[in-house]
């Protein structure tokens, strides 16, 4: 981590009205739910499970559905709690700078940490919500795994019988225009933009970084590892995010607490 490089985006965030945040899985990996791509990764471990995230394979072939719904029943998101990274985004809220937080997660932990729902923008989707690919009627995830749990490995939707995965965005399905919308506007419109967590390597998200700072914000990256956005970025600051997250975001106050 570069010192001077984080004094200067805090000064940034401090002088900031509007700010900006996209997460990716990077910020909830320290709550214990590990990321797709990385050395722990779901993916990299499991291969399999990337072809129950591609919408075909997963409306095609029931052993796909019924592998995806044991994953969901036993995934470490059920007992996740927010991390001190979640929660440095909570403050921004708390001083009035938040924009919005763009999230390309589905583990609504920003919600839990205590962000304001209506701040929160979802690129893709919710893991705690389940549709009918049919009818499209959405419950909660809860009713649909107590039934996985009494033995219903494929679960179908209750109101037509049509197959039902959980109310998020998968490979090849498109996205929500107005959400991706919103999440573009939010980039336009702040001062500071921070990129957290996020290898910036899944589009449009991705794209938030190159069109806030057209828009003339600074962009903050903070990453376990350099991304292919760093060259965009005012400061890239590299390590654990629980620990950045909130030294970035840290008042004045907070800073000469912490080098007493």
């Amino acid at each position: 981590m570069d010192d001077v490089e984080l004094e200067d985006a805090n000064e940034w965030l401090r002088g900031a009205a509007r700010v900006t945040v996209l997460t990716g899985a990077g910020i909830s990996t320290d709550s214990g739910i590990p990321d797709f791509r990385g050395p722990n990764g779901v993916w990299t471990k499991n291969p399999a499970m990337e072809k129950a995230s591609t919408l075909q394979h997963y409306l095609a072939d029931a052993d796909v559905r019924r592998a995806a719904w044991q994953n969901r029943l036993h995934s470490p998101a059920w007992d996740a709690r927010p991390n001190a990274g979640h929660l440095a985004i909570v403050e921004l809220e708390r001083q009035g700078k938040l924009v919005a937080v763009v999230t390309q997660n589905i583990d609504e932990l920003h919600q839990r940490a205590g962000n304001s729902p209506d701040k929160v923008i979802e690129v893709h989707g919710t893991m705690r919500w389940a549709r009918c690919w049919e009818c499209g009627d959405r419950r909660s995830m809860d009713d649909l795994l107590v039934r996985v749990r009494a033995g219903d490995d494929d679960p179908a939707c209750a109101i037509c019988g049509g197959i039902v995965k959980s109310d998020t965005i998968s490979f090849g399905q498109s996205l929500v225009p107005e959400v991706i919308d919103a999440a573009l506007t939010a980039a336009e419109s702040c001062d500071v933009l921070i990129a957290a967590g996020s290898t910036l390597s899944v589009f449009p998200a991705a794209n938030l970084v190159p069109r806030a700072k057209s828009a003339g914000a600074r962009v903050v990256i903070v990453n376990a590892e350099p991304t292919g956005m760093d060259r965009y970025a005012d400061a890239v600051l590299l390590g654990e995010l629980s620990v950045l997250l909130p030294a970035l975001v840290a008042t004045g106050a907070d800073r000469v607490a912490r080098s007493d």
